[in-house]
């Protein structure tokens, strides 16, 4: 949600600053790929400890991954499947990010600090299928406490600065709640569509009888 409204906020000044991201032959899906990639990278870098390069490849893939839908809108060629690619990617880059982390500490020997990480994986993963699966029986499910451009905006700031600990809980509770949120949403909006179903279901069996 973060990412779709700073898009189209920024996409004046994104082409007079980067007019060779609008060539005709630049298609954007390619840029989502490209994003992809270099964010992913993000993964490696932090599983060898590099933490402050893995926060950069995470902000300079995030360009990418951001100005995409800028160029499919300036040439009116957004597609169905271009926003299916940049969903199913970012969370390509959220696992291989965490990956990384978790790899990394497991190295290290701080077991503790691995299933942290591990759980954050888990709970980021479960965040986006628990919003697909849902919305596949009912109209729409909220964001939550913590959604991806937080995360992703948080584990930035923590690798950048050294204070990736305090950053790391904040995600592993952050994540839980926003799980929390969505089964409670889902929960609550399923048993209402069921409750009309079975009174519909009710009336018309009054009405033939």
């Amino acid at each position: 949600m973060i990412k779709e409204n700073l898009g189209h906020r920024i996409d004046g000044w994104i082409h007079t600053l980067f007019p060779f991201l609008f060539w005709r032959a630049l298609n954007p899906d390619l840029l989502t790929v490209l994003g992809t990639v270099i964010a992913g990278a993000s993964g490696l870098a932090f599983a060898y400890g590099e933490l402050r390069l893995g926060g950069l490849l995470l902000i300079f893939g995030g360009f990418f991954d951001l100005v995409d839908g800028v160029v499919a809108r300036y040439f009116g060629i957004s597609t169905r499947f271009g926003a299916f690619l940049d969903s199913s990617l970012d969370r390509v880059v959220d696992i291989l990010a965490m990956v990384g982390l978790l790899a990394w500490f497991v190295d290290l020997g701080q077991p503790e600090w691995a299933a942290i990480c591990a759980w954050i994986l888990v709970a980021t993963v479960l965040t986006s299928y628990a919003k697909a699966r849902a919305e596949l029986i009912i109209e729409r499910m909220p964001g939550g406490f913590l959604e991806r451009g937080e995360r992703v905006g948080l584990l930035i700031m923590g690798s950048l600065t050294g204070w990736l600990s305090p950053v790391l809980i904040i995600l592993a509770l952050g994540s839980s709640v926003t799980v929390g949120q969505r089964f409670l949403y889902a929960y609550r909006e399923m048993h209402r569509l069921d409750r009309e179903e079975r009174a519909a279901a009710s009336e018309e069996a009054k009405d033939t009888s």
